[in-house]
């Protein structure tokens, strides 16, 4: 239990640098720098954004084990899994950017709209960071995390959420600890009006991941959902759009509500058409060819057949949401030197794509003691225990891992 809750802690704090966090890193050193020389308010900040990340964090462990104990295998990530989620959490990222680029304010009252807000303002929109931070990084799996994550699903439930919480103090641990103390964040520049530049600047890493979550639901559910969702990425800009404005107008003592119930309207309006996205036919999942034919579709009876004819297999257990597995396919399972080997090898290539749920793709990764994406799993050919290779691939290891697959075979 001691080492799955120092592998979590230490995943935490990786899972800071992995791609899928980028964006909402701007909201976090946003806030640090806000508050450069206020200590008290430094420290307000930080332990919202604390607060923010572990209170999601157990929230969405406490609803998978649920789902567990209930017999439905899920887990880092499942909830990914769902169109509807990913195309609420668009609307989301999309309001995130709209808000970094000054369309209307978040965690002020509408009397305070332009200022700096501090105390409860500051508090709030922290503690919402964080929350939203959790909720983006599921798509990533930091090395050390994924082991400690299906150790802890497979726990009674006071080890799986101390496993959990461990994770959530790792990855709040670099920013709370800049809040807490003035020494280190005396090392940050000085605030200024540059960052207000820089924050208008960094609600483009957002706009890039509403970009690549409305690619995601394409992959899940088709051309029908994914106009369905730009029509309302387009409502949802002009409610926030009139929000804003109506901000503005009571900060200054003019007529607002009008306004308001125009965006309420606007808003419902918007969110209307998307449970229809889970409805729609999707499309073809869009899986990275490694070889000069086709890959394999992953089924256990597939796997079973294979290896009853002496074969050496891979498998990737992927995703479309899985920005982790995306750069793995690019940068090691596609290159020449792994499709030579899986060439002179004669190794099979299978997929199995957790796209959207699949029940026997997460029994196989629970058999495997993994509790997210990706997982690569090697076959050798002649029927000996499967290996897992590491979340983070380079060419050298899948080459070395089929070699030796290939030379097991009697």
């Amino acid at each position: 239990m001691l080492t799955a809750i120092l592998a979590a802690l230490l995943g935490g704090i990786i899972l800071n640098f992995m791609p899928c966090v980028f964006p909402v890193i701007s909201l976090k050193a946003l806030g640090m720098l806000r508050h450069q020389g206020d200590i008290k308010s430094a420290r307000t900040e930080g332990l919202g954004f604390l607060l923010g990340v572990v209170l999601t964090m157990l929230a969405l462990a406490g609803v998978l084990l649920a789902l567990r104990a209930g017999g439905t295998a899920v887990g880092w990530g499942f909830q990914l899994q769902s169109p509807l989620v990913i195309a609420v959490l668009s609307l989301v990222i999309l309001g995130a950017a709209l808000n970094l680029l000054g369309v209307f304010e978040v965690g002020l009252s509408l009397q305070r709209a332009g200022e700096i807000s501090v105390g409860r303002g500051a508090f709030t929109r922290s503690a919402l960071t964080g929350a939203l931070a959790i909720v983006v990084a599921t798509p990533c799996s930091a090395p050390f995390m994924a082991g400690a994550v299906g150790y802890a699903l497979v726990q009674p439930p006071a080890v799986s959420l101390a496993i959990f919480l461990a994770l959530a103090i790792g990855f709040a641990a670099p920013f709370t600890l800049i809040s807490l103390f003035p020494s280190i964040a005396r090392r940050l520049p000085r605030p200024g009006a540059w960052m207000d530049l820089l924050k208008r600047g960094l609600a483009f890493p957002m706009l890039g991941a509403f970009a690549w979550l409305v690619w995601v639901l394409t992959q899940q559910a088709g051309t029908t959902a994914l106009a369905a969702m730009l029509a309302s990425a387009v409502v949802v800009s002009f409610a926030a759009w009139l929000y804003g404005m109506a901000q503005r107008r009571r900060y200054i003592g003019q007529s607002y509500k009008a306004l308001l119930a125009v965006t309420v309207v606007l808003f419902i309006a918007a969110i209307g058409p998307l449970p229809g996205v889970i409805q729609t036919q999707p499309s073809q999942p869009d899986v990275q060819s490694v070889t000069h034919t086709e890959p394999v579709k992953w089924s256990p009876q597939t796997v079973a057949q294979l290896r009853g004819q002496g074969k050496a297999i891979f498998v990737n257990f992927t995703a479309s949401w899985c920005i982790t597995c995306q750069v793995n396919d690019r940068t090691s399972l596609s290159t020449e030197a792994v499709k030579q080997a899986l060439s002179r090898t004669g190794a099979v290539y299978m997929v199995a794509d957790s796209t959207k749920f699949n029940a026997d793709i997460d029994d196989a990764m629970s058999a495997f003691g993994q509790g997210g994406l990706p997982l690569y799993v090697v076959y050798p050919a002649d029927g000996s225990a499967p290996e897992v290779l590491p979340q983070v691939l380079t060419p050298s290891i899948v080459v070395k891992a089929l070699d030796q697959a290939a030379g097991k075979k009697a």
